[in-house]
């Protein structure tokens, strides 16, 4: 593999670097493997062409920075149990990010996006932990989308507004593809914690209930 990337600025985490779960899912889209591991090294430098090199792992790069590499996954871990959308979205409101936020206007879960761009997922937390959220697929929905939408719901399940972290590594899956307008629900679910990580599990379901797509990550606490 020898190809280049450029993240449009449209898809950011942080102000000034790409959202972890869409960099991870453009990266994957250059995969031949039913599921991808991607483990960034360093955040990705938005309007920046990266290279893609090498197949096991495929490596990208900025000029000499390692940003990210890939390699092929498997997903360990059950899917996290859905909600209705009706009790998804009864806790919309109490979604922590519109109170405190370390990134808001991330694509995936920012409310401060200018204009309302960005996929608006906003996971409320269950009275077991669970974070859940209703997702209305955009007209242009793509992989990648796909995965930022598997992204944040897994970092909201361990007090970001009280911590902030970073994705450090996912491994994720798209089964089936979202059609556009339709009402998806996103899963999350804390299953280990200790130190600086969090390991979380995150599972898409379409209309009808059906699994779509999952993801497990490490997210990784950073300094405010």
């Amino acid at each position: 593999m020898n190809e280049s990337i450029t993240l449009d600025p449209r898809f950011n985490g942080p102000p000034d670097s790409g959202n972890g779960g869409y960099t991870s899912g453009l990266i994957a889209a250059r995969c031949a493997w039913p599921a991808v591991t991607v483990t960034l090294r360093t955040p990705p430098p938005l309007s920046a062409p990266l290279t893609l090199s090498g197949q096991d792992p495929v490596q990208v790069h900025h000029g000499e920075v390692l940003i990210a590499e890939a390699v092929e996954g498997a997903l360990d871990t059950e899917p996290v149990p859905p909600v209705t959308l009706d009790e998804a979205m009864a806790v919309r409101d109490a979604y922590p990010g519109f109170a405190h936020h370390p990134f808001p206007t991330c694509f995936t879960c920012g409310p401060e996006r200018p204009g309302g761009d960005g996929l608006r997922i906003f996971p409320g937390r269950i009275p077991d932990g669970r974070t859940a959220a209703v997702w209305q697929v955009p007209e242009d929905v793509t992989p990648p989308m796909v995965w930022a939408a598997l992204d944040c719901p897994g970092g909201w399940t361990n007090e970001l507004e009280v911590t902030p972290r970073l994705l450090g590594r996912i491994t994720g899956q798209v089964r089936q593809m979202p059609q556009a307008g339709e009402k998806c629900l996103v899963m999350g679910r804390l299953d280990h914690s200790e130190g600086r990580k969090a390991k979380v599990t995150t599972t898409l379901y379409g209309a009808a209930r059906t699994v779509l797509a999952q993801a497990s990550a490490v997210w990784i606490s950073i300094a405010r």
